[in-house]
Formats: structure tokens, sequence, C-alpha cells
């Protein structure tokens, strides 16, 4: 799996989590949502995405 796939993974398993967690723990969780929707907004702009750099410093890409 390409470093491209595992983000959009990771950011629909975010996006997934925090929305269940909003509808059964706390509403508050949907912050977190909002969060990764702007991460991915600054990335398409940026060129620069916080995952990616993280996924690369422990070398799985």
């Amino acid at each position: 799996m390409s470093i491209h796939h595992k983000i959009r993974f990771i950011a629909g398993m975010f996006v997934l989590i925090s929305l269940a967690l909003g509808w059964w723990v706390t509403p508050w969780a949907l912050l977190f949502t909002a969060f990764v929707g702007f991460n991915l907004v600054q990335s398409s702009l940026t060129g620069w995405c916080p995952m990616e750099s993280l996924l690369r410093r422990r070398g799985r890409s």
C-alpha cells in the first residue's frame, strides 16, 4: 500500500471513529472530525501533510 493510500485510510478511519464518538459518547468529539477536515484542506493547499511526515519519520512509507 502506498503512503498516499495509507493517509487516506487513516483519515477516513479518524473521521468514522470521531463521528461514532460524537454520536454515542459526546458531541465534542465532532471537533476531531473538523480537525481532520481542516488538515485535509490545508494539505491540499500547501502540499504538506503532518501524517505523511509522521509515517515517513517512522519508516512506514
